[in-house]
């Protein structure tokens, strides 16, 4: 049944459907176990002529035209989504003819890029990956399609973000420099364009983080040097902030974030620095580490350091420009908060009456970014303070009504319980505070 099956889908009977169909009926087939087993065959007669009969791998014998890969590209169009294609896709993609000129054509790249990302089709990476690099247009869409995904969905943990990010393939793919660079260029877009939103920041720190993780498990080999990703950045502070927290004992954790912050500073005030668009860059490569800026929050307040650098660090972050002192009004500002909660830290018992001076500081002032870096020191103290574990959940209320910032200090508290799950540094008070907070703030957001 078989070889009659596939001889007459090669036959001239093959034009005359109802002749086919009624000796099709005869031999015990169905129309469709009919054309699958046409698919079938015409799939592995494909394979086999791309391949020269190898079937060691996918290493393509590049003797095949250019016009008959176009050609086939084409044929697969209506078939795209059926499973027993999807060797020929991989093996398409994966084709390297040696010609300038993209021999695949548009439409098989932009139709499999759709059908990809709607789940409709399962391609390995390294078929994606090529896919990709062939075609920019599908790239740009996947990028813009996993942010239209992330921020159209409710989503109450960093591990959910860390979920569809993989899912997606783009951290994975990012290890190809071509390709982090050109969607480190469209959050970049994105986030000017959002005016700085929290979610698309939380996006690009939560993406870094994977991409610096896929990065590290290359091969060492074929690992790219990060200076292929960040080619316009300052390399002694590309590699320092790329250096993820696990990879040093916590107790390094302050010096070495003193040492970006002095790095930080050394390039900001220099007379080089010409332009807010100079500036804008170095602050938006700190911005993609969001967790070193956490921990210098932590730092401060849990272990023994010189407060100036790191208060520079994060005024910094909060406040990029200094124009008319901002940056070091914040400054001021946040050294006089940091001081007093510093007097508070040991204190057995504590009111809210004891932080009404930062309260007031955080709503007096005009400037938007001071309140930012006031909020982030108040909710490391009430979680890392033993006396602050006793009023946190009734000075969050009190704070979050006074300020509007719910959906800030909820960002912080997610990122806090995120970071703790996987370094695994804080006591169990302090998580199950995390848990209770974050509970009544994601139902008030």
């Amino acid at each position: 049944q078989s070889l009659l099956c596939h001889l007459l889908s090669s036959s001239k009977w093959e034009s005359n459907e109802a002749e086919t169909g009624t000796f099709i009926s005869t031999l015990g087939y169905t129309s469709a176990d009919y054309y699958c087993h046409i698919v079938k065959n015409m799939v592995f007669s494909l394979l086999a002529e791309f391949r020269g009969n190898q079937f060691s791998g996918l290493k393509m014998q590049g003797r095949v035209s250019g016009n008959r890969v176009h050609a086939v590209s084409l044929f697969c169009l209506p078939l795209i989504t059926l499973p027993d294609l999807t060797p020929l896709l991989e093996t398409l993609l994966l084709y390297q003819g040696g010609a300038s000129k993209e021999i695949l054509s548009s439409e098989f790249l932009e139709t499999g890029n759709d059908a990809f990302l709607k789940k409709k089709i399962s391609l390995p990476e390294s078929a994606v990956v090529s896919l990709w690099l062939r075609h920019l247009p599908s790239l740009e869409k996947a990028t813009l399609h996993l942010l239209d995904h992330l921020v159209s969905i409710q989503l109450n943990s960093l591990e959910e973000v860390a979920c569809v990010m993989k899912d997606s393939l783009l951290p994975q793919a990012a290890s190809h420099p071509a390709i982090f660079r050109i969607v480190n260029e469209i959050f970049k877009n994105v986030l000017l364009e959002s005016d700085g939103t929290l979610e698309v920041l939380t996006i690009i720190q939560v993406f870094t983080q994977l991409f610096l993780q896929a990065h590290q498990n290359e091969n060492k080999e074929h690992r790219f040097p990060l200076k292929a990703y960040f080619p316009c950045h300052h390399q002694p502070l590309v590699t320092a902030l790329c250096r993820r927290p696990l990879e040093l004992p916590a107790t390094h954790w302050s010096q070495h974030l003193k040492h970006v912050s002095d790095m930080l500073k050394a390039l900001v005030e220099d007379t080089n620095i010409s332009s807010l668009a100079d500036l804008f860059e170095i602050w938006f490569l700190l911005a993609h580490f969001g967790e070193w800026l956490d921990i210098a929050a932590e730092q401060l307040l849990k272990a023994s350091v010189e407060p100036d650098a790191l208060l520079w660090l994060l005024a910094f972050y909060y406040c990029p420009q200094n124009e008319n002192q901002q940056r070091t009004q914040a400054m001021v500002e946040a050294q006089a908060v940091y001081s007093h909660l510093m007097m508070l830290f040991s204190c057995t018992v504590l009111s809210i009456k004891d932080l009404e001076a930062a309260v007031h500081t955080v709503t007096d002032t005009d400037q938007c970014c001071n309140q930012h870096l006031i909020i982030h020191l108040l909710t490391n103290f009430l979680l890392f303070s033993s006396s602050g574990h006793m009023i946190a959940q009734e000075f969050i209320y009190h704070i979050t009504e006074a300020t509007g910032t719910s959906k800030e200090i909820c960002s912080l508290l997610i990122r806090t319980a995120y970071r703790i799950k996987h370094n695994g540094e804080e006591n169990q008070k302090t998580v199950k505070l995390l848990n209770e907070l974050l509970q009544k703030l994601t139902s008030k957001v």
